[in-house]
């Protein structure tokens, strides 16, 4: 397999006729129905599980195996959904701009300030921690700073507007403040840490390689309208086909333990009698998998049973933020090192978070 070399020229070869920035009418139009039917799709995705789980086959809404299937059926068609979607976009506009220049105009001495904007930007895409996974994906392929990439994944799922909006009517604007202001900097910490040790040798190959058919190609040739929308729908199929396993066991595992979080283990065993509570409390949330919205309840109950402000909250970062299914889905674009790192890296931040949290309130 070749790689395609734009830069050599041929004699033989015509010279490539200058690709126009904005596509003809006629495609113009079919995007403008792709994104509609996109978002159609994407609407009626929790109506259309509703109705088929709980009205047609009437499983019972407040039931283990009814809330177990429609979470799995769920989930597991948005992430699809958005894989598909944001990996197209991403690749299209990425055909404008190599890898190489990307990396020129993120990387370097802007770095730390990439890891900012990346974290202020999860923090406005509230997706749960599978959701950010194809953002992630895509934005690591169009050559983002693994690092400020990092920074985006951790933010987007820890700090969202439903969770600060729910945190501050549960407990406080002081708490939702130190919520907000402790996962964006556990975000762009994590991330500028993650981003000097330059571990993009534990990214999968495939991630970084711009495919059309079957060819690596150079982004910054001139490719034309069609062969970029050709691009784009063969880069989906690609990653779509090596994630799904993944995919579909991390989200069956989340859908398990969805609902069956043992309350009475986590006060025991977390409680404030044990010195190591915050640090227990984050390995007892990374196997759960929840949106920060769907863990507040959770952390509602136990703050109410008495454990430590520091010690929920440290908790609730871990489901969001470091969910083992999360681990599985991006076990096919990392390779184990790097899933390593970023694990000790954001955990140890989440843990003196917690500390942190139980010292001054």
């Amino acid at each position: 397999m070749t790689d395609i070399d734009d830069s050599v020229s041929h004699p033989e070869d015509p010279p490539r006729p200058a690709t126009r920035r904005l596509p003809p009418p006629g495609m113009m139009a079919v995007f403008v129905l792709s994104t509609v039917a996109w978002w159609i799709a994407y609407q009626a995705n929790k109506p259309l599980w509703d109705w088929l789980i709980y009205d047609t086959i009437h499983m019972s809404v407040d039931g283990r195996t009814g809330s177990a299937v429609h979470f799995f059926l769920y989930d597991t068609t948005k992430i699809v959904l958005l894989l598909a979607g944001i990996i197209f976009v991403i690749t299209v506009l990425r055909s404008f701009m190599s890898v190489e220049r990307t990396r020129s105009l993120l990387g370097g001495r802007r770095e730390g300030v990439g890891n900012v904007m990346a974290a202020g930007l999860g923090t406005i895409t509230p997706f749960c921690s599978c959701s950010a996974v194809p953002a992630f994906i895509g934005f690591v392929a169009a050559g983002v700073p693994l690092g400020v990439t990092m920074s985006f994944l951790i933010a987007s799922p820890m700090v969202n507007e439903v969770a600060v909006i729910l945190l501050y009517g549960l407990f406080g604007l002081d708490i939702a403040a130190l919520y907000v202001g402790s996962g964006l900097v556990v975000a762009v910490v994590a991330g500028w840490v993650i981003g000097k040790l330059r571990l993009e040798r534990w990214v999968e190959p495939f991630v970084f390689e711009t495919r059309l058919d079957g060819k690596v190609v150079d982004p910054a040739a001139g490719l034309n309208w069609n062969e970029r929308v050709l691009m784009g729908k063969q880069e989906v199929a690609i990653i779509i086909g090596k994630v799904w396993p993944f995919l579909v066991v991390g989200i069956a595992l989340g859908a398990v333990l969805h609902g069956w979080a043992p309350q009475d283990l986590f006060t025991k065993w977390a409680g404030n009698g044990n010195p190591f509570g915050v640090l227990v409390a984050v390995l007892l949330g990374i196997p759960l998998y929840s949106n920060a919205a769907g863990a507040i309840p959770l952390v509602e109950v136990l703050h109410a049973k008495g454990m430590a402000m520091g010690t929920v909250l440290a908790f609730m970062m871990s489901i969001v933020a470091l969910s083992l299914p999360e681990m599985i889905l991006l076990r096919r674009v990392l390779k184990l090192p790097l899933i390593g790192v970023f694990v000790a890296v954001v955990g140890t931040g989440i843990v003196a978070t917690g500390y942190m949290f139980n010292a001054v309130l």
